[in-house]
């Protein structure tokens, strides 16, 4: 708040210069030098992916802008106009609850404070990127789609909208999963959130003495958010990754000294409070207190396009908005780092860090609310920080805060956060490696090195998934791993799942007297136990594993013999706890399998298809529960087959040698826009699990280069109205 009166002193400023005013004394003749405008130049390489040189922040921030829109155009603009809140203005009624959601969690006005309290140069960096998003859509407006021109212009304030829309009220605050726990009355933990992979091993853990970095975010692959690669090189920073469409920074990725990656991690950082209402207010410390209400109006687009007037009632208790009422009930939404404003400058900080000092100090800031951190650098430092604005709550552990919380006492609500001292962190473990596959943090290394009994009861769960007990498994298993090691671990579909329960299940279906089981059992003991393109076996397998969840749902007692213990964490959960009618259900699904597809023993990449636009390529991988490395999710297809709905998304391997050495893949490709080349050219190197080069210096970008653009960010001018635009 105390940059408003500079920001108001520049405003004036810039309106006596457009008016026309002159100082009394005639300005300086500005010098060759000064009169040429520095230029920032964008090599974009063969994969649409583009390379910024630029001789100063405010160009690399401009042309970043510009970058983007060239290959995301229309997908940023449609994520702008969203989290305006005005997304039903321009594109109709599909739009109107996602406007809700926006408009009365107050993220447009709160992206404006936050705007004012950025530092200048952060400002002047976001004001860059804006400006380069204006230009291209002034420049090229022909390549956009007609129905997103009218978001434009862009404000720096709708760039800290999106980044508030996207990380708190997205991947956070989930509307989808808050909705389940209020329908559910959810008591019993948290929903699962997205889907990740990390690892990162030190020097005397690996083959060649370098430090080595996983970085395996697995997201949908539809709408957003949406990755986007790049690199960015300006003075003090050469920086390699990606970041969601619409950012100005970097989200994961790395540069010559160090790198990182982030995982969903279990934290609670919002919290629904469940409300007794009497009459215009609720019951609050033995009383009632009143709502704070206020009326908006949200303009919805008619098919005719005509604008219709909707009004949206705003309601707010003393522990934030009021999300759902029923009855004399009601649920308001409390969420945690909605004053910290320095999320955007914290990932700038980190993307220039030179080492761990560095990098940490950045990262002690906690602007973000949420994610876990695995880091590696160029001196042998491996770190995991189970990071987020988590807060300091009175009493209760993981489970009660998990679920609605009584909201008719002030014992119940807190007003602060824990502070970076506080939360879950590993550095440098004794057994040089570290993981996260969305789990908590105590088992981050094996054997552990944290205690969750120091820890509050409300940090994290307890438990241990599949995922990364398959992992863990893996990171073991070899003292001296090379490169080419944690890429082929990366690529791994072994199934977990079939480590626990195939043999008792061969056994139970050759013992049970039916010939369907049998035949059953003997395709899966030759099954490899891998989600492979040409695992035969795996589909059955999966088949029945769904057969069984579907029969018997988690609210019925497990389907394990033995669940997960704490005192045995890598081989529990194990066993059939059900064998007869597990083979029964067997001998079932066989009978449907070889029904609809001929056979028994039909290869996993046969039925499961790597499926996005026009693509359509043998799957492999599958989903968490299974427990493989390579993670995909498939969903039922119009054909009867299955088809990627989303997981493996971005994939980094990353050895710190000199020099540095980086191979990817960007599963959807690096443009969205239509008629791109580089939509879905590289999901075929996801389908035959290969990563490609990554290059970063000028001579290996000069010999795959595609185009070369220079730009330059100009003086600031007044906006041009290009559509209805930021208000």
């Amino acid at each position: 708040m105390t940059a408003r009166p500079a920001l108001r002193g520049a405003l004036l400023l810039s309106a006596l210069v457009f008016s026309g005013a002159t100082a009394c004394a005639p300005p300086a003749a500005k010098t060759a030098a000064q009169a040429a405008p520095a230029r920032a130049e964008a090599l974009w390489d063969t994969w649409g992916i583009p390379h910024i040189f630029a001789p100063d922040e405010v160009n690399l921030f401009y042309s970043f802008g510009w970058a983007q829109m060239e290959s995301h155009g229309d997908l940023l603009l449609r994520s702008y106009g969203q989290a305006r809140g005005r997304a039903a203005e321009y594109w109709g009624a599909s739009y109107l609850d996602g406007d809700r959601w926006v408009q009365m969690n107050d993220i447009p006005a709160r992206s404006k404070q936050w705007y004012a309290a950025q530092s200048p140069a952060m400002r002047r960096n976001l004001d860059a990127f804006a400006a380069g998003i204006n230009a291209y859509g002034r420049e090229h407006a022909d390549r956009l789609s007609s129905d997103v021109r009218a978001v434009l212009p862009v404000e720096a304030a709708d760039v800290l909208a999106h980044v508030q829309h996207t990380i708190h009220f997205t991947f956070l605050a989930s509307p989808v999963a808050i909705r389940a726990q209020i329908q559910t009355g959810l008591t019993g933990g948290a929903p699962p959130r997205g889907g990740s992979m990390a690892w990162a091993v030190a020097p005397k853990h690996t083959r060649d003495g370098h430090a080595l970095l996983l970085i395996n975010p697995h997201l949908d692959w539809a709408g957003a958010p949406i990755f986007y690669e790049s690199q960015l090189s300006a003075p003090g920073v050469s920086f390699t990754g990606i970041t969601f469409v619409g950012f100005p920074i970097p989200a994961m990725g790395f540069n010559d000294n160090l790198g990182w990656a982030h995982t969903v991690n279990p934290l609670d950082a919002y919290d629904l409070y469940l409300l007794t209402v009497h009459g215009n207010g609720y019951a609050w410390e033995g009383g009632v207190r009143p709502f704070e209400t206020e009326t908006r109006v949200i303009k919805v687009k008619q098919a005719d396009g005509t604008l219709k007037d909707e009004t949206l009632p705003i309601v707010k208790s003393v522990h934030g908005p009021v999300i759902w009422t029923g009855g004399d009930k009601a649920v308001a939404l409390r969420v945690a780092g909605l004053d910290d404003a320095g999320l955007v400058e914290q990932y700038w900080d980190m993307a220039r860090a030179r080492d761990l000092q560095g990098f940490e100090s950045a990262l002690r800031r906690l602007q973000s609310p949420m994610f876990s951190t695995i880091y590696a650098d160029r001196q042998g430092h491996i770190l995991h920080f189970f990071g987020g604005q988590i807060p300091v709550r009175s009493k209760g552990d993981w489970a009660f805060w998990s679920g609605l919380i009584p909201g008719d006492t002030a014992e119940t609500l807190w007003t602060r956060t824990h502070p970076y001292e506080d939360l879950p962190r590993v550095l440098d473990p004794p057994t040089g490696w570290l993981q996260n596959a969305n789990d908590p943090p105590w088992m981050t290394t094996y054997p552990p090195v944290l205690d969750p009994a120091k820890f509050p009861a409300y940090m994290a769960p307890r438990g241990l998934e599949l995922r990364p007990q398959r992992a863990i498994a893996l990171l073991r298993s070899n003292e001296h791993i090379s490169f080419d090691d944690l890429v082929a671990y990366k690529h791994s579909t072994h199934c977990e799942l079939a480590d626990r329960w195939l043999d008792d299940l061969v056994k139970a279906a050759r013992d049970s007297g039916d010939d369907e089981a049998r035949r059953a059992a003997d395709v899966l003991a030759a099954w490899d136990r891998n989600l492979d393109n040409d695992s035969r076996g795996a589909f059955l397998f999966h088949a029945w594993v769904l057969e069984m969840i579907r029969r018997r749902p988690p609210t019925r007692p497990t389907n394990f013999a033995t669940v997960w213990q704490e005192s045995d964490p890598l081989a529990t959960p194990r066993g059939l706890r059900v064998p007869d009618e597990a083979a029964k259900i067997l001998a079932e699904t066989a009978r449907q399998v070889e029904k609809i597809f001929g056979r028994l023993d039909v290869p996993w990449g046969d039925v499961n298809r790597i499926r996005l636009g026009t693509a359509d390529l043998p799957g492999n991988g599958g989903t968490p529960y299974l427990g493989p490395v390579r993670t995909l999710n498939y969903v039922p297809g119009k054909d009867g087959k299955f088809e990627t709905s989303g997981g493996e998304t971005y994939t980094a391997a990353l050895e710190f040698s000199a020099p540095l050495r980086a191979e990817a893949v960007l599963a959807y490709g690096n443009s969205s826009q239509p008629g791109s080349k580089h939509h879905l050219d590289q999901i075929e190197l996801l389908s035959r699990k290969k990563l490609r080069q990554v290059w970063r210096n000028r001579e290996e970008i000069e010999q795959h280069l595609e185009s070369r653009e220079t730009l330059v960010y100009p003086e600031p001018k007044l906006p041009t109205v290009l559509g209805s635009g930021a208000s």
